[in-house]
């Protein structure tokens, strides 16, 4: 049957993402100039992202997606991070010498996939959404190829994802078997006391856990960030996690089955995800690698959050509202943040990434005085301090498992807040208190390039709005529209 034009609507970002995508492939024998197709990609990122404006609120192509206020965040979210992505790539590829063609068309599929992600209704939907994004990774993670660790990153990302990508599907089939259908109002009809859907409930939860890098599923985590382009590295860490935990949060909140099955594994998650990455980045010297253990750690601070719906839903006058802000909040925060510290790492990395280590930062707060400000502006927010977007992040977090009466929870998260706090003010010592031991390389950056700059002043400007005047973001997080559309 012909899709309506209601239909169309309602997947026009990822139309446009996809269609930027191919043309640019299409385009590069043609034009040549770099230039050129890096604003051909912005303008891609933008449009897809704009798109979003025209959607119709509504189920569309049979129930399969569901276009809604939360799908709009989400995709707002992970097209802004495409976007900024794309723009530091720019001097990436160029001093790496690298094909931009491919990899911006690249980068587009995959913000596709996020978007079909976030507004899945169902779970064959999602599974074709997360392979998308999925198999783009792969490609993305290997793109240095003449980098060993380019191309094991990209192999162990593959071979690990397929894993989990059985996972999920099995999942999907008890899932199937136990309630006779996909879509994810159907499911919650289901006996939630059925021992085959709590199998493929469980199985899901495992697919979906490793693209969120949760322990102890995060092995890939530390290797593939650090042998992935830096750009894609920050991609990784924003864009899909964003979008997994979009997936995660509409399967949680609309199948009750599984909010009540879910409390204690994603309790046991998020303190496990939270040492593993704190302990992990503490005995880090490459930047870049200690990051990627922060990105665990940080999306076991997201599970609390997820943790606290289940006790919170039983409050009669909010409900689990607070806790779902919580997550929404939080993410975008981090996200941002993500893109901002990776892009300094990138262009702090010089050619072929070779200066990554903390002696490599030393003495950068006289070197590069800007790009260390803004370090220090990222390393903070992501510690949680106050005037930062990171702030109101954990503080909402931790007022959702307050309110939940997860008082264990929340000791175990302020523990591990302590542990973060050493290594991230480690960073900004290194590059204030210590001179770079020996002469600085003559090929190491000496300022960060115009693209990259205006990056991280966005990200930067974004991080000290969220901080300092959070009021209209949380408002919109806080909305009853957004949180009802989660349902």
């Amino acid at each position: 049957m012909t899709p309506s034009a209601a239909d169309l609507i309602r997947v026009l970002p990822e139309i446009i993402w996809c269609g930027f995508g191919v043309l640019l492939m299409l385009l590069q024998p043609f034009l040549k100039n770099r230039q050129g197709l890096t604003l051909f990609a912005m303008v891609g990122a933008a449009a897809g992202t704009l798109a979003t404006y025209f959607g119709q609120m509504g189920s569309g192509f049979f129930g399969l997606v569901q276009f809604d206020t939360y799908s709009l965040f989400f995709h707002w979210l992970v097209g802004l991070v495409a976007f900024l992505v794309i723009l530091a790539s720019d001097s990436y590829l160029e001093r790496e010498n690298l094909a931009p063609a491919e990899f911006y068309a690249l980068i587009l599929f995959a913000t596709a996939g996020m978007g079909v992600l976030a507004s899945a209704q169902e779970l064959l939907t999602a599974f074709i959404g997360l392979e998308m994004s999925s198999i783009s990774s792969y490609v993305l993670a290997g793109y240095r190829r003449d980098s060993v660790k380019s191309s094991e990153s990209a192999v162990k990302y593959f071979l690990l994802g397929s894993f989990a990508t059985a996972f999920f599907l099995y999942g999907i089939a008890l899932v199937y078997g136990a309630s006779g259908s996909t879509n994810l109002m159907q499911i919650a009809s289901a006996d939630p006391g059925s021992n085959l859907l709590r199998l493929g409930l469980a199985l899901i939860l495992v697919g979906l856990g490793f693209k969120v890098a949760a322990a102890p599923f995060q092995v890939w985590t530390p290797d593939v960030y650090e042998g992935a382009p830096t750009p894609v590295t920050a991609l990784f860490a924003a864009g899909p996690k964003a979008a997994t935990f979009a997936l995660l949060l509409r399967i949680f909140t609309t199948i009750h089955a599984a909010t009540d099955f879910w409390f204690w594994a994603f309790w046991i998650l998020a303190v496990v995800t939270m040492f593993v990455g704190n302990l992990g980045a503490l005995v880090q010297t490459n930047v870049k690698r200690m990051l990627a253990y922060s990105s665990i750690a940080h999306a076991g601070y997201t599970l609390v959050a997820f943790a606290a719906v289940t006790t919170m839903k039983l409050d009669p006058e909010t409900g689990a509202a607070p806790a779902y802000a919580a997550v929404l909040f939080y993410l975008l925060g981090y996200s941002l943040v993500k893109v901002g510290a990776f892009t300094i790492v990138s262009e702090i990395g010089g050619q072929g990434e070779r200066y990554l280590t903390l002696d490599d930062f030393a003495g950068l707060g006289t070197r590069q005085p800007l790009a260390a400000a803004a370090m220090t502006l990222f390393l903070l927010s992501l510690l949680g301090m106050p005037i930062t977007a990171g702030f109101f992040g954990k503080f909402y977090v931790f007022k959702a498992a307050i309110n939940s009466k997860l008082i264990w929870l929340v000791v175990l998260m302020t523990i591990n807040t302590a542990i973060g706090a050493y290594y991230y003010l480690r960073v900004i010592v290194v590059m204030y208190m210590r001179e770079h031991k020996g002469d600085v390389p003559a090929d190491a950056a000496t300022s960060l390039s115009p693209t990259a700059a205006m990056v991280v002043a966005v990200v930067a400007l974004a991080t000290l709005y969220l901080g300092l005047l959070p009021n209209h973001v949380l408002g919109i997080v806080l909305s009853q529209d957004l949180i009802l559309s989660a349902r």
